[in-house]
């Protein structure tokens, strides 16, 4: 989805000193003469050490540059750009808003580094998408020298999801023609977010239609899937495509499967009803489902729609079942985001003093893991989301779903971003709205009619955002309401590589959707069986 930009020579011209008066070191930003039209954004300079940016390029080759805390490397600076145009230079203060720290605190020695001009602020969550100005990747060396200049000479293409690039393996091809004809798109203006935001707003995603289902009159189960944080519209097209080909082989059942976008300009709306993003939930299930079933031959019944989604897409997932239990029949939640926020990624949101940075021995508390080893702390992954940009980032996404409005009318966020203090107004309100567990032992007498047996939750014992936890914490909670449960922990795995046994990494794809079969068509089986991960 990230178009790769290739190397170039750094464009280093005379000019003012590479240090403001307050010491602080200033790089030169140019506008490229050849781009079209007036540009505005934010403006993000990334910095990598050159060794290990050469360690980690292809063929020696540095095609990008960025700050990724989950590898412990990288640097970034920002700064708003009002409107420019072509040949226009704009300073950036490397001192001023940067992370993991400022820059001429950093190690002396040769650095790649790259500006970015993020036009449509999306880069918090997507990172550099169609649009963007990007500059050659380039090798300086710290201390700056003065009038070192970067100069933006790229626009990033759109991307277009049924066009694979030059050097894709022709079966990759072959699976997308395959399955092209069959991926139908989703543009529903909903009533009720247009009515919300005063503008009309569209519900975006893709149908799946399996093989034959142009040639005949059969009706069919229909799962409902939803991406996780970062993904996009665009992404959906390659699950429809993987699906299709299981299909047609065979080894998933024939369904209609229900891409869904849950992006949005402040993250992902994970399709629940807020404050801040809009009654996505009741878009979907009043207005959008009830559209679809009218335009395709679904089973249009309780025990034929079915939901899955992973991370976020996991969470949104989950609260759909668990909302709106007379519409679905079943969700196959996987890696969901916290659903007790007793753990909130190994946080307890409720107990007294609580801070999303540190541990109550003062220790920083870890966001991300391999295994046994911590990749990055919630703190550092914090600091770069505020770097990157107002909008988009993970825990600010959380903040626009779950959190009160303000006086301003943007969310009141959960903690505060320079203490890690965690505010219990805003966790009262989040708690009362939007944590899983909670909602269920209030409202177990009520719920347990059309909800019992309907939560199946799967999960790594590894999972890289320790969101094993959280699922814990909720399979106790319905154990002890006497609920129907089914939680899978499954032994070693983590967030990537959850649905991967062996070389299959659509195994747990294949069983879940030949679960869902089963509820729909009972006696159902898969042809043949199916690899499965052991369980803890």
């Amino acid at each position: 989805m990230r178009a790769m930009i290739t190397a170039a020579m750094l464009l280093a011209v005379g000019g003012p000193s590479a240090w403001a008066a307050d010491g602080h070191p200033i790089l030169q930003v140019q506008v490229g003469s050849q781009i079209a039209g007036p540009v505005s954004g934010r403006l993000l300079v990334f910095a990598q050490p050159l060794a290990a940016a050469k360690a980690g390029a292809k063929d020696g080759v540095i095609e990008s540059v960025e700050a990724n805390p989950f590898e412990g490397q990288g640097q970034v600076a920002a700064r708003e750009v009002g409107t420019v145009g072509a040949g226009a230079t704009v300073e950036i203060d490397l001192d001023g808003v940067a992370a993991p720290q400022v820059f001429s605190k950093l190690p002396p020695g040769e650095y790649a580094v790259q500006a970015v001009l993020d036009q449509n602020h999306s880069y918090n969550y997507g990172g550099r998408g169609g649009g963007d100005l990007v500059s050659p990747v380039t090798t300086v060396t710290l201390p700056l020298a003065a009038g070192t200049k970067l100069v933006l000479d790229k626009v990033e293409p759109a991307y277009d999801p049924f066009k694979l690039p030059a050097e894709a393996p022709k079966a990759a091809v072959d699976r997308l023609a395959a399955a092209k004809p069959h991926i139908a798109p989703v543009n529903f203006v909903s009533p009720a977010l247009s009515g919300f935001f005063g503008r009309p707003i569209a519900m975006k995603g893709w149908v799946l239609t399996p093989p034959g289902y142009e040639t005949g009159k059969d009706r069919y189960p229909t799962a409902y899937y939803t991406h996780g944080f970062g993904g996009s519209n665009d992404y959906l097209v390659s699950q429809a495509t993987r699906m299709y080909d299981l299909m047609a082989k065979g080894e998933a059942p024939p369904m209609i499967w229900v891409y869904l976008d849950e992006s949005s300009a402040t993250g992902t709306h994970e399709f629940a009803d807020s404050l801040n993003n809009g009654p996505w939930g009741k878009a979907l299930t009043e207005e959008l489902i009830p559209d679809l079933e009218k335009r395709w031959r679904m089973d249009a019944k309780v025990g034929g729609r079915f939901l899955n989604g992973h991370s976020s897409g996991g969470w949104a997932t989950l609260w759909l079942q668990t909302r709106y239990p007379k519409v679905f029949g079943g969700t196959w939640s996987t890696s969901p985001d916290p659903s007790d926020f007793h753990d909130f990624t190994g946080v307890d949101l409720y107990a007294p003093n609580a801070n999303v940075y540190y541990k109550p021995d003062g220790s920083l508390r870890p966001i991300a893991r391999d295994h046994d080893k911590v990749l990055a702390t919630l703190k550092d992954m914090v600091a770069l989301e505020e770097v990157l940009g107002e909008y988009g980032g993970q825990f600010g996404s959380f903040d626009w779903v779950f959190s009160p409005r303000g006086p301003a009318g943007r969310p009141v966020p959960m903690f505060d971003r320079a203490t890690g203090a965690v505010d219990p107004a805003v966790v009262a309100y989040w708690s009362q709205h939007y944590d899983i567990a909670a909602r269920l032992k209030a409202n177990w007498p009520a719920l347990k009619p059309d909800l019992d047996g309907k939560v199946r939750l799967i999960v790594g014992t590894a999972d890289t955002f320790y969101l094993d936890g959280s699922a814990r914490k909720l399979e106790a909670v319905m154990k002890s309401l006497g609920a129907k449960t089914d939680f899978r922990y499954l032994k070693d795995k983590t967030h990537g590589d959850l649905y991967q046994v062996g070389d299959d990494r659509q195994a747990l794809m294949k069983q879940i959707a030949w679960e869902m079969y089963a509820v729909a068509r009972p006696g159902a089986k898969p042809p043949a069986p199916i690899p499965t991960a052991p369980r803890d």
